[in-house]
């Protein structure tokens, strides 16, 4: 009789702790989420709000570089973040063996190349110092960008269907162009010593740069560089994510970015 009570206490006790583990996982109300500075951060407490609405606190986590979110977010630090487009995302998983997942799309930040010396590519002289950014991702996107502008071409194959180009790829540079790669967030700051940089949309807006007045080039609008709601892949389908996504896709948080940003950033939902 003793041991069919205890028996029946320890799978009494297993239901009880599997029904609280699961209630926990559909009752949670508050979450983390990692953004970048600026214009992220601004789009984001519009996101908080329609949350609310619908019963999920969001707090809001801001990074001032492409690392550290997705290494918060790996150590559970995070419970999502909201700052890098697909061909970023797969090359940390790949290099970094993160398992992290998209969940949902945001926006669009079209890459610009910024300059404060030149109106056009073509008023770059011949050895300019071009930024690029030091990342495999960005640093390509960077380079498919300079060859769209004729400046330079690449090996065939590199640059797209995700093998990244980097400037030992490069095969042709009419201009004898000096690609100078440094840290994305190194680059606005160092704009005023080199003749043009690509600068992501983020940190361009951080540092007072405007894509339609201080660019020579920028991407097109709409590519595979959409940004993305990340999560680990063990959450992403927990009723807090899809809430998440929600809110983000709302009519209230398109049309904040569409009146805010005026092109510089494209809803891709």
């Amino acid at each position: 009789m003793r041991r069919w009570s205890i028996s029946v206490f320890s799978a009494l006790f297993a239901v009880l702790a599997l029904s609280a583990n699961a209630a926990s996982a559909q009752d949670k109300t508050k979450i983390k989420v990692g953004v970048s500075v600026g214009n992220s951060e601004q789009t984001f407490e519009v996101v908080k709000r329609v949350a609310a609405r619908d019963g999920l606190d969001i707090q809001i986590i801001t990074f001032s570089d492409y690392l550290q979110p997705n290494e918060a977010l790996a150590a559970g630090d995070l419970d999502a973040n909201a700052f890098q487009h697909k061909p970023f995302l797969d090359s940390q998983i790949k290099t970094r063996g993160y398992k992290l997942t998209p969940v949902g799309l945001t926006i669009t930040a079209p890459l610009g190349i910024y300059s404060k010396k030149y109106k056009t590519v073509d008023q770059l002289p011949q050895g300019a110092s071009i930024g690029i950014q030091n990342d495999p991702s960005n640093g390509n996107r960077a380079l498919l960008l300079l060859q769209k502008s004729g400046l330079i071409k690449l090996k065939p194959g590199v640059g797209e269907n995700g093998v990244n180009a980097t400037p030992l790829d490069v095969i042709e540079n009419p201009k004898k162009l000096k690609l100078v790669e440094l840290d994305a967030a190194q680059l606005p700051r160092s704009l005023d010593d080199l003749a043009a940089a690509s600068i992501n949309n983020d940190y361009a807006f951080k540092a007072g740069l405007s894509l339609q007045r201080d660019t020579i080039a920028v991407e097109d609008a709409r590519g595979r560089y959409a940004n993305l709601i990340v999560t680990r892949v063990e959450d992403k389908d927990k009723p807090w994510a899809k809430k998440l996504v929600k809110a983000y896709q709302s009519e209230e948080v398109r049309k904040f970015i569409e009146a805010e940003f005026k092109g510089s950033l494209v809803p891709a939902f």
